[in-house]
């Protein structure tokens, strides 16, 4: 797949991510709701590993480099 995503959205959603993760443990978030930011959180790490963002394909979204 080709890369559709910038080092900024990358690193804003690995921030989220980890945002998401301190709320769980300090026990801000509980239940079926710290379960699906769990997940959502879990998805920014993996698309901001890979580079590439689903969700941006349909709409020609690409915040990387204008090359």
């Amino acid at each position: 797949m080709k890369k559709n995503m910038g080092n900024l959205d990358r690193v804003l959603r690995v921030i989220v991510a980890l945002v998401i993760v301190a709320l769980y443990f300090a026990g801000v978030v509980s239940g079926s709701v710290a379960i699906g930011l769990l997940v959502v959180g879990g998805i920014f790490v993996l698309t901001s590993i890979v580079g590439t963002c689903p969700l941006y394909l349909p709409f020609g979204i690409n915040t990387g480099d204008k090359k």
